[in-house]
């Protein structure tokens, strides 16, 4: 495992972080356990979770990732970095999500106690929320800090302007500094590298991009014209969540595209889920990607890729073919 210092902190990472967006749902928990059990023999530290996990139709499960988490930390939680999010909805009442100081002061310390720990090592922002005060938001993500309950803070889902500000505004009002941003990052999507990467290396701010296989479509075990019965294209998590998936994803042209980066896999040898992840951290702002999992035979090859050096022309050939994507 290689491992990275997670911005302008002193922190340092794996240069792969687990997700745990299955836990719950797909995955059930002594499965999860195995899953995260294989990815610390490969010297992974660093593992992602939010209040909402499992995402899905099925509201009761609510918290339930977070809760599996913290029953496998039982007895090892000083040896990895844990980050969680907070943001969604996690009740009826309209108060109950969002970025409001009464909203994250509640959220911090029921993931603390789902987590079975008195701190997280990162606590991000799940989503922008335009409907409270940046200011507002600031100013409890730094008294979360001051009361101990999180080392770091960071965001997720951050337009770059939206980052900028708030990078600003703590800077102006001398509040606890964002230490990361988490987007969703692939071959498949690429229109981060614009503003955002830029905007997060001048800032030293780590980068931590989640979905960087797109959905699995990077695995290239789907067909265009098949209907996909299981993951995140299909039904399986509910009909909102495969449909917002296919809308992004599931078109001729991104198809093509994965036929495309299969003929480069074939010149090395290697799947294209492990060269897919390779391109996601061959790029100097990236700190660790976000890799997902529902079984733990999915991990064998994404784990491999933060070995797995990537020639400078197939770099080039891999960056040219999903251009569009910019």
């Amino acid at each position: 495992m290689q491992y990275a210092k997670f911005g302008r902190t002193g922190l340092t990472v794996s240069r792969v972080c687990l997700g745990t967006g299955t836990f719950g749902t797909q995955t059930e928990e002594t499965v999860a356990h195995q899953i995260l059990d294989k990815a610390a023999r490969a010297g992974v530290n660093f593992v992602d979770t939010a209040d909402i996990y499992p995402m899905g139709p099925d509201r009761s499960v609510v918290g339930r990732a977070e809760q599996i988490l913290g029953q496998w930390l039982r007895g090892k939680r000083d040896q990895f970095i844990i980050a969680t999010k907070a943001g969604g909805p996690m009740g009826p009442a309209p108060w109950q999500q969002g970025s409001s100081r009464k909203h994250l002061l509640d959220a911090i310390d029921g993931s603390l106690e789902r987590l079975g720990t008195d701190y997280v090592d990162l606590y991000q922002l799940h989503f922008d929320d335009p409907d409270t005060p940046l200011d507002e938001t600031l100013e409890a993500l730094d008294a979360i800090v001051k009361a101990g309950k999180a080392r770091y803070i960071g965001v997720s889902n951050f337009l770059a302007y939206r980052l900028a500000r708030a990078v600003g505004r703590a800077e102006s009002r001398h509040l606890t500094r964002l230490a990361s941003v988490q987007p969703r990052y692939s071959l498949l999507l690429r229109q981060i590298e614009r503003e955002l990467l830029p905007l997060a290396s001048e800032e030293g701010i780590a980068v931590i991009p989640f979905n960087p296989l797109a959905g699995g479509l990077l695995s290239g075990k789907y067909q265009h014209r098949e209907k996909p019965t299981e993951g995140r294209f299909s039904a399986e998590l509910g009909d909102q969540f495969g449909d917002q998936y296919r809308e992004r994803y599931w078109h001729q042209r991104q198809f093509e595209t994965v036929e495309r980066l299969k003929k480069v896999t074939s010149e090395i040898g290697e799947p294209l889920s492990k060269l897919s992840i390779a391109w996601v951290l061959a790029n100097p702002t990236i700190t660790s990607a976000i890799l997902g999992a529902s079984r733990p035979d999915q991990l064998t090859d994404t784990l491999g890729a933060v070995d797995l050096e990537l020639p400078a022309a197939i770099k080039a050939e891999l960056d040219h073919i999903t251009d569009e994507y910019r």
